[in-house]
């Protein structure tokens, strides 16, 4: 029951933080002079189009780009009605994207859930590596096992993403056969799920999957070491030793447990991290996910893209930091809920 209410807590607390993340995010999208439309208007008038100002003009009317910023913000939410009365975000209108001539869900509908395949499966392979490297470097410190982890560590935080992608753009290919650019063999495309269309995904997401995760994982392990010997060089290691306690047992009932904690917490800046930085390794191995629509987005001031973008990438943080808080509260018991919500 108390668990519940501390669920619940956190839903509210999320919402709340999301509404402000959105009036953030509105802001800095509005922050820079002028807007897609604008410049647009500017380069017609120009060249003497006056057709294109014309339509230009309609779009800014249509979309209550002449009002005030405040009122712009809350049609662009939802929460007032525009020219087609209430139509925001909160009724699953993301707007019109001015860059690409389409709606914002027509762009980011098959980009989303590609986006999110991408990054979880990343995640999975940071928690696959790095749990069982950090340990056993912790474990065999000092020996040859710690300073090969260390050194997998140190190479995968100090080699760029975007360099390792086209390493493996060449390398991969040329030696292992390995699909790459796309998430799916291009017959795939548009058609519906399918055993061979799953397949397909599964073996072009090996490259991304290693290049995103790579980082990840090398921060982690490093992390995870340090916790871990820090939890080994207490006392009451010392004393289950002298007790006779098998060191695997030892290692898995309280030092690992004890570590475990900022592994769990760093659920949080996981997914965000990962989104934001494939933006370079999706351009440059040319996946379909969101990345490179966020880039041309920001770079035309394409406001209703960018916007609905970075409030995806917000709503992965929070997420991910709810998830986090959840799981630290089932696993360790010195964390109590009241003291959480006090």
């Amino acid at each position: 029951m108390m668990f519940l209410k501390y669920a619940g807590y956190r839903l509210l607390t999320m919402l709340l933080t999301l509404w402000v993340v959105s009036i953030l995010v509105f802001a800095i999208i509005n922050l820079p002079p002028g807007d897609f439309l604008s410049n647009q208007i500017a380069e017609l008038r120009a060249t003497g189009q006056a057709e294109g100002v014309a339509k230009a003009e309609f779009l800014r009317t249509e979309y209550a780009l002449d009002r005030p910023l405040w009122m712009q913000y809350l049609i662009w939410i939802g929460a007032a009605p525009g020219p087609q009365g209430f139509s925001g975000m909160l009724q699953g209108d993301f707007g019109w994207s001015f860059e690409f001539d389409q709606p914002v869900s027509e762009i980011v509908g098959d980009a989303l859930w590609l986006t999110v395949l991408v990054n979880l499966a990343a995640v999975l392979f940071v928690y696959v590596v790095a749990l069982p490297l950090g340990v056993l470097a912790a474990a065999k410190s000092e020996t040859w096992v710690d300073y090969s982890a260390a050194f997998v560590g140190y190479l995968g935080l100090a080699t760029p993403n975007f360099l390792l992608a086209l390493i493996l753009f060449y390398y991969g290919q040329k030696y292992l056969g390995l699909p790459i650019g796309g998430l799916m063999a291009p017959e795939f495309e548009g058609e519906p799920m399918s055993p061979a269309k799953v397949q397909s995904i599964l073996i072009h997401l090996i490259v991304p999957t290693f290049v995103i995760g790579t980082s990840g994982a090398a921060a982690m392990m490093q992390r995870l070491r340090a916790n871990m010997l820090d939890e080994l060089s207490k006392p009451y290691v010392e004393t289950a030793k002298a007790k006779g306690m098998a060191p695997a047992r030892l290692l898995a009932k309280y030092p690992l447990r004890m570590a475990f904690n900022p592994f769990v917490a760093d659920i949080g800046n996981l997914l965000p991290a990962m989104v934001s930085g494939s933006v370079l390794v999706s351009v440059v191995l040319g996946l379909q996910t969101i990345g490179p629509a966020l880039l041309t987005a920001l770079k035309s001031q394409d406001q209703f893209l960018a916007g609905f973008v970075l409030m995806f990438v917000a709503l992965l943080t929070l997420i991910g930091t709810m998830i986090s808080d959840l799981l630290l509260v089932l696993l360790d018991p010195r964390i109590r809920y009241g003291a959480r919500e006090g």
